[in-house]
């Protein structure tokens, strides 16, 4: 993006007990089953809260995925705001392989590339949640301005939409991601705006 009107924290909720595991893939549309915080994933999120209170936020965007929706909760109890929710902040659709291995599904989609192009069945490729971050961010931006927004999801989208925002090319988006360098369960990044 060539500008931003207004300063964007980007925060991954916090930790559950798929993070613990993560052996089975838990992305259902919508969740039958909530995946909530472990106790020690809502510990995080508060003292984060407590700290976003120096940062005077605006508002409050989140993912309506319970894990997201609860950290989102929490810091805007803490914070005074209401939490709008976003349905374009939505973690990535693995379709089919809901409920499945995450082995399993590697083993049909082991080219880290080809995610950007090639979505499994009633899923998304990485290209289709970035254009849905796109999407948002810019509506954002445009009705926005001067403002510090909060923004809590999930790691593929965030790590999508830091990208779209930064202008990165899908190599470059594909090297920080092998390189680890995507947002981390509880993480909070902060991205100025450009004029």
């Amino acid at each position: 993006m060539k500008f931003l009107k207004n300063t964007y924290f980007l925060l991954r909720h916090g930790e559950t007990p798929y993070q613990l595991k993560k052996e089975k893939i838990h992305y259902p549309w919508p969740e039958s089953s909530p995946i909530l915080l472990t106790e020690r994933g809502k510990k995080q999120i508060e003292i984060l809260a407590k700290k976003l209170k120096q940062e005077n936020i605006d508002l409050i965007f989140s993912s309506d995925i319970p894990r997201a929706h609860q950290t989102a909760k929490i810091i805007a109890q803490e914070l005074g705001l209401k939490v709008n929710l976003d349905l374009r902040l939505r973690d990535i659709n693995y379709g089919i392989y809901h409920g499945r291995s995450r082995k399993e599904f590697y083993q049909d989609f082991p080219d880290e590339e080809k995610r950007f192009y090639t979505a499994p069945q009633n899923g998304e490729s990485w290209s289709d949640c970035k254009k849905r971050v796109l999407d948002f961010i810019e509506e954002i931006d445009k009705k926005y301005q001067g403002k510090k927004i909060l923004i809590i999801a999930h790691g593929d989208p965030l790590w999508l939409l830091e990208g779209v925002i930064k202008d990165k090319t899908n190599e470059e988006l594909l090297k920080e991601k092998m390189e680890g360098k995507v947002v981390k369960v509880g993480e909070l990044r902060k991205i100025k705006n450009k004029k």
